[in-house]
């Protein structure tokens, strides 16, 4: 192995492409899961919005999607990704399937920490008169404030890895890099220098993470 023949300039873009679909696709995940998940604590048993059809719905499209490998799902999301982003390949392409994958896993996340909550809050504000929204945008979201942010990172996290696996239609970013040259051209330093870079990643994000989540538990 001769890292001096690395072309470094290609590692750099390509850790750029990385950061760049594990953060849109972080946002979009965020937006779409955060209210799927008080959706479907809202509509469980015993809550204010109890409503055993729409969660029973709710919880079975979150589980198929949880449940669907990721390559397999990038794969047949290849259409809908042309349609949605206007390429399948790239950093746009990856990004849809990245959501649908990533979206289903977050809200459980929030749904989880919603029900670990003291119910003495939600019988509180019943007692007050509050509307469910007033309930959740006031009480609620935060006091689950840490556990949502701990459930980003974690989300974040899986994003990296995820970003990995795009490369196998074209992707881009380190996974597409490793694929390429790591493993069809048996460049081997190439596969550890980005295996590498995806290590450093998680670990910066994991360590950000847990100084924010401590913040906060303190305030």
């Amino acid at each position: 192995m001769n890292f001096s023949n690395i072309d470094w300039a290609l590692i750099g873009e390509a850790t750029i492409d990385t950061l760049l679909m594990t953060g849109f696709s972080l946002v979009f995940t965020v937006i779409i899961g955060l209210p799927l998940g008080i959706l479907l604590y809202l509509t469980s048993p015993r809550q204010a919005l109890s409503n055993a059809p729409v969660y029973q719905t709710l919880s079975l499209v979150v589980n198929v999607l949880r449940s669907v490998p990721f390559l397999i799902l990038l794969i047949v999301m290849i259409p809908m990704t042309r349609v949605i982003a206007g390429t399948s390949l790239g950093v746009p392409g990856a990004i849809p399937p990245l959501v649908v994958s990533s979206a289903p896993f977050f809200a459980r996340l929030v749904e989880n920490v919603l029900r670990e909550l003291d119910p003495g809050i939600n019988e509180a504000c019943r007692a007050m008169g509050a509307h469910p929204r007033q309930t959740v945008l006031m009480a609620l979201i935060p006091e689950a404030m840490t556990g949502i942010l701990a459930a980003v990172i974690v989300t974040a996290i899986a994003l990296v890895g995820y970003s990995a696996m795009s490369g196998v239609i074209g992707g881009g970013g380190l996974g597409d890099l490793a694929l390429r040259f790591g493993y069809q051209r048996y460049q081997s330093d190439v596969m550890i220098v980005t295996v590498a870079i995806l290590v450093i990643l998680v670990q910066l994000l994991q360590m950000f993470g847990d100084r924010l989540v401590g913040r906060l538990s303190r305030k």
